[in-house]
């Protein structure tokens, strides 16, 4: 990601984002992937592009949905020859994930840029028929981490009204895999109405957060 921003001015993967391709239709191309299977990674993995689910497999995200071990490594493996990377297929490297406070500072100076009208605005092509330009998007630096957010535009995202509270944050370190996250509002629970990183909830239960900012 970072390599081809400095390159190119350009990440294919926003230049995805305001595609008119659906993710169910991409990952149809994936040999072992039927429609069902395209539906159930896209809804309830909401995963939207190959790197997605390249990620999701890489931090073992998929066992709970359903995918044992023998069906990640043909997904993997199938994945691996449709992106080039033999190297993925072999041994799927976890990448490094940054702390939860500074995913949660990432999050809170993208909601406050995105607020103050500081961001570059996009008009996605999915599930936005009047072509309306909405969706911020912010490159940041933090040491050796490099990050690009945005507000999530999946159909659950739509569906549940969150597209201005669940964040999608890309990060990588340099010479590393890159990895993904999303930040969202807990709703429940001791951490109701705090930002919380999904999926990471036991270091959140013992790491001091920097803020206890709301989503809008």
């Amino acid at each position: 990601m970072i390599a081809e921003i400095t390159a190119t001015g350009r990440w294919s993967q926003l230049e995805r984002l305001r595609g008119e391709l659906a993710p169910e239709i991409l990952f149809r191309t994936i040999p072992g992937i039927g429609t069902q299977l395209a539906r159930r990674l896209a809804e309830d993995g909401q995963l939207e592009t190959l790197e997605d689910l390249e990620n999701a497999l890489q931090h073992r995200e998929l066992v709970n949905k359903g995918f044992g071990k023998r069906r990640q490594a043909m997904l993997a493996t199938m994945l691996a020859e449709k992106l080039g990377r033999s190297v993925f297929a072999r041994r799927m490297e976890k990448a490094p994930s940054p702390p939860i406070s500074l995913l949660l500072q990432v999050d809170s100076i993208y909601h406050e840029k995105a607020a103050a009208g500081q961001l570059r605005i996009i008009a996605p092509k999915r599930f936005n028929p009047s072509k309306e330009a909405w969706l911020p998007i912010l490159h940041a630096g933090h040491g050796k981490w490099h990050f690009t957010a945005l507000y999530s535009n999946t159909e659950l995202a739509h569906k549940l009204g969150k597209t201005r509270d669940w964040v999608i944050i890309n990060y990588q370190a340099e010479g590393q895999p890159e990895g993904r996250c999303t930040v969202v509002t807990e709703t429940s629970g001791p951490r109701s109405g705090k930002r919380v990183v999904r999926g990471r909830d036991e270091e959140q239960n013992i790491e001091k957060e920097p803020h206890d900012q709301k989503g809008n």
